[in-house]
C-alpha cells in the first residue's frame, strides 16, 4: 500500500493549499506519491522540491505584475497567466526552482489535464520539470482564459474541467490511503456552467459536454471524498470557512490571508494527521 497526496486546484484560491503544504514541510511529513490539479499541481511541485515558502513568496511579490496574471496578458497573448513569465522567467531566474532537489526526491508526481478532443481527464507523470513544464502549464490553463496547450499532438486545458479532485484516480494508481487537500469549505456545491459560455468550445463537443456536466462530476467527487474520509481511507484538510477570494485575485494582502488560513487549518489537524499516517504504517507492516 502507498500513501498519496491529492491536491485540488482553484486558481488563486489554491494558495490555501500552499499554506497547508508549508505546514506539512515544517513537520517533515512526506508521501509516496503526489497528484495535483491546476493550482494544486503548481504548489505541489514546490512541495516536492522542498522549497518551503516559495509559493507565497512569489505570489505576493508578483501578483500585481501584469506579466504574472492579468486581463492585459489575456488581451495581448490569449492567456490570462503569462506563459513566458510564469513558466520560464520566474522559475529560471526570479525565484529559481530547485530542479535537482525535485529529481533527488524521486517521489512520483502526477498532474491532471483535460484532453479537449475527448473531454476526458489524463493523468500525466512529470519526472523532469524542465522538459515537461508544459504538462504543468496545461493543467493550470483555465478554460475561456487560456489558449489550448498542444503536447505531442494532443490538446489540453485545465485538469479541473474533467477531474477536480482525483482521489479515485489516485487510488486506482495504487495509493490506498491519501491526504486530500481541498480548497472549498464543507458543504460547498458547484453550480452548473452557463451553456452560452460553454458554446465557446462548440468545435470540441466532448469538451463542451464535460464543461456542462462539470458540476455533477465535482459534487459526486466531493461526496466520494467524504465517503472515503468516513471509512478512514482518506484524511481531508479543507478550508474552515469560505475563502471568499477570486480565482484571479491580485491583492497581496488577500493572498496572504488565504495562505494563513491554510497554514492554521493544517496546524490544527497536524497531530490527527500524524496518527492517520502512523496507523497506515502499522497496517502496512502487518500485511
Amino acid at each position: 500500500m502507498k500513501l498519496g497526496l491529492v491536491l485540488e486546484g482553484g486558481g488563486v484560491r489554491g494558495i490555501y493549499t500552499a499554506g497547508v503544504l508549508d505546514c506539512l514541510m515544517d513537520h517533515g511529513i512526506t508521501f509516496h506519491g503526489v497528484i495535483g490539479v491546476s493550482a494544486g499541481a503548481i504548489h505541489g511541485c514546490s512541495f516536492l522540491s522542498g522549497q518551503r515558502g516559495r509559493s507565497i513568496r512569489y505570489y505576493t511579490k508578483y501578483s500585481r505584475d501584469y506579466r504574472f496574471m492579468s486581463m492585459r496578458s489575456f488581451l495581448t497573448t490569449g492567456n490570462v497567466v503569462g506563459v513566458d513569465f510564469c513558466y520560464h522567467e520566474l522559475p529560471d531566474k526570479l525565484d529559481v526552482y530547485d530542479h535537482d532537489a525535485f529529481l533527488q526526491n524521486g517521489v512520483p508526481f502526477y498532474t491532471v489535464c483535460t484532453n479537449v478532443e475527448t473531454g476526458k481527464a489524463e493523468y500525466l507523470r512529470i519526472s523532469d520539470m524542465r522538459g515537461q513544464i508544459d504538462y504543468l502549464r496545461a493543467s493550470a490553463s483555465l478554460p475561456y482564459f487560456s489558449r489550448i496547450v498542444e503536447i505531442e499532438g494532443k490538446k489540453y486545458l485545465d485538469g479541473g474541467c474533467a477531474d477536480s479532485i482525483p482521489l479515485k484516480a489516485f487510488e486506482e494508481l495504487g495509493y490506498a490511503r491519501n491526504l486530500v487537500i481541498l480548497t472549498r469549505e464543507e458543504g460547498y456545491l458547484k453550480k452548473p456552467e452557463k451553456a452560452l459560455l460553454a458554446s465557446v468550445y462548440r468545435r470540441y463537443p466532448a469538451f463542451r459536454h464535460t464543461l456542462l456536466h462539470r458540476h455533477e462530476c465535482y459534487n459526486a467527487q466531493s461526496a466520494y471524498v467524504k465517503q472515503q474520509e468516513a471509512l478512514g481511507r482518506a484524511f481531508v484538510i479543507r478550508p474552515s470557512c469560505a475563502l471568499n477570494i477570486g480565482r484571479l485575485e491580485k491583492d497581496p494582502a488577500e493572498i496572504q490571508r488565504v495562505y494563513n488560513i491554510g497554514y492554521a487549518d493544517a496546524t490544527k489537524k497536524i497531530e490527527e494527521l500524524k496518527r492517520f499516517i502512523a496507523q497506515f504504517i502499522a497496517q502496512e507492516h502487518t500485511v
